[in-house]
């Protein structure tokens, strides 16, 4: 039996046809695919930002709920910072750092960071003495506030209020 030529080249171009449709369809799954994959991104955009209420949960959850006293820390920090970027923060505790007497952990709490725990650091008595440094990022003006936990339970604190110039942590401006 003899086909025409006519059907015979009409076959290819109806496969041709065909493939390229399906590459057609497979190109809108993939973009639908990343586009979709790409959307809960948008909502990560502006990052979160501690608020003075959220800092003092964040304190609340560090001391359990239990009264926090001020002094026997002392705070060191520039109260006016050029650059939020690397901020160079010590935390020293007034304590003979003894199996009876001693400083279990420090924190550093803070109002309009991304998150409000800002450093968390464990201690023993053997860490000879209770005092810690590091460098921190700090979005803009705030206060921070660092929490001295003791082994008899007890919670100290010191707050110190900072201005920063140049904010780090943040795209664009914060009121």
């Amino acid at each position: 039996m003899k086909t025409s030529s006519m059907s015979r080249s009409a076959a290819p171009e109806a496969a041709g046809s065909a493939r390229r449709a399906a590459a057609r369809s497979a190109a809108e799954r993939r973009r639908l695919l990343k586009a979709g994959a790409a959307a809960p991104l948008l909502v990560l955009l502006r990052p979160a930002e501690a608020t003075p209420e959220g800092s003092a949960a964040a304190i609340a959850a560090f001391t359990g709920g239990a009264a926090v006293q001020a002094g026997r820390i002392v705070f060191d920090i520039s109260r006016l910072i050029d650059n939020g970027n690397a901020v160079p923060v010590t935390v020293r505790v007034q304590s003979p750092m003894t199996a009876a007497d001693h400083v279990t952990s420090i924190a550093i709490f803070n109002e309009r960071n991304p998150q409000p725990e800002v450093a968390a650091f464990n201690l023993s008595p053997r860490s000879g003495k209770a005092d810690v440094s590091t460098r921190i990022r700090l979005a803009t003006s705030q206060k921070l506030v660092a929490v001295a936990r003791m082994s008899d339970g007890s919670f100290w604190q010191q707050t110190v209020d900072v201005i920063v110039t140049l904010a780090a942590c943040i795209e664009g401006e914060v009121s």
